[in-house]
């Protein structure tokens, strides 16, 4: 537990500006427990604009914030998270660092050990946990026996400095690391760089210790966007479409065992004809709302700052983000070995 900041609102600033760190500086400056008193950025003539839009200072450098911050979020390309946060949380300063948690698992480490040194929160950008029906999924702790999963994007010549696997790919590593109570047996993956000198498309085939399964497939050179989430257990189905915004799940109802037994003795061919005696009391469908009075991001910050508050473990830790980069680096390791 880290040190904690009861305070009504915090002051807060974003360090990073382009893509992901504008949104962050639009929500802090609507959030009410949040005070945004600066924006970093060395490029003045883009984001100057939106620092005029907010009322708030825009500075080239970290050294040019107030030294009585409470907290920051990180959106600087990832080759620089470590370089950045490490002093900040040495200085006990909370930290909200956009995914992936560093370049590399040893960056990832020393981001870990400032946070401990320096008592303070270090929180991990995966927005994917805070998508409404993620959310609703992982509170019935269903045990997941199969989860299947596909993230595609076209090309947006964005993050190029990092491959698919660690741009795109690591969302899914993470809620299935979250989702599945077991550490990762093997695997099996394949991919490779098609428009830039790193893997566009990966594919991998995860085997758990408790026998669970997983197949996930990121590419950033599809024609059309694709996000989808399916996990299967004992006790039910889930898909989740977040593209389309839709979800829906599949589960026994209250009269499955007993509506079993007396199919048993109907014809097929009655059976093939009457698909409403399936569905009567025996199978639960039911949609999932994928929409919420926040959107993910929102809640993301919100979730954040109330660490920073009371000093709780964020809902995406460290060790959390560190143990999706782990992963996420064996695969890419994998997949360059094959030299496509």
């Amino acid at each position: 537990m880290a040190k904690p900041r009861p305070k009504e609102r915090l002051r807060v600033a974003v360090i990073g500006c382009g893509h992901l760190g504008k949104f962050h500086a639009r929500i802090y400056k609507e959030n009410p427990r949040a005070e945004l008193v600066g924006l970093v950025d060395t490029d003045r003539a883009r984001v100057g604009p939106l620092a005029a839009e907010l009322g708030v200072p825009l500075v080239a450098s970290v050294d040019e914030l107030p030294r009585d911050l409470d907290a920051v979020s990180i959106a600087v390309p990832t080759t620089y998270h470590a370089a950045v946060a490490v002093p900040l949380l040495e200085r006990g300063l909370a930290c909200l660092v956009e995914k992936p948690i560093a370049a590399t698992p040893d960056e990832g480490a020393r981001m870990l050990a400032a946070a401990k040194k320096g008592d303070a929160v270090l929180a991990i950008g995966h927005v994917e946990r805070f998508q409404p029906g993620l959310r609703k999924v992982a509170a019935l702790e269903l045990k997941p026996r199969f989860i299947e999963c596909h993230r595609l994007a076209p090309f947006s010549f964005r993050s190029m400095d990092i491959g698919v696997v660690h741009d795109l790919m690591i969302h899914d590593l993470d809620l299935i690391l979250h989702l599945v109570p077991s550490a990762v047996e093997s695997f099996d993956a394949a991919g490779g760089a098609i428009l830039t000198e790193r893997e566009d498309l990966a594919s991998v085939r995860l085997v758990f210790q408790d026998g669970a399964r997983a197949n996930v497939t990121a590419s950033r050179v599809s024609l059309a966007p694709m996000r989808r989430f399916r996990m299967f257990s004992s006790e039910s189905y889930v898909s989740l479409d977040f593209t389309k915004n839709y979800g829906l799940m599949v589960k026994k109802g209250p009269r499955f065992e007993a509506g079993r037994a007396e199919l048993k003795h109907l014809d097929p061919a009655v059976l093939a004809e009457r698909p409403d005696l399936v569905k009567s009391d025996m199978i639960e469908v039911q949609e999932l709302e994928l929409s919420g009075s926040e959107r993910p991001l929102q809640a993301e910050l919100d979730s954040f700052l109330r660490s920073v508050q009371t000093g709780s473990a964020p809902e995406v830790t460290g060790a959390d983000g560190l143990a999706a980069l782990e992963l996420a680096e064996r695969i890419s390791q994998a997949i360059r070995a094959q030299a496509w």
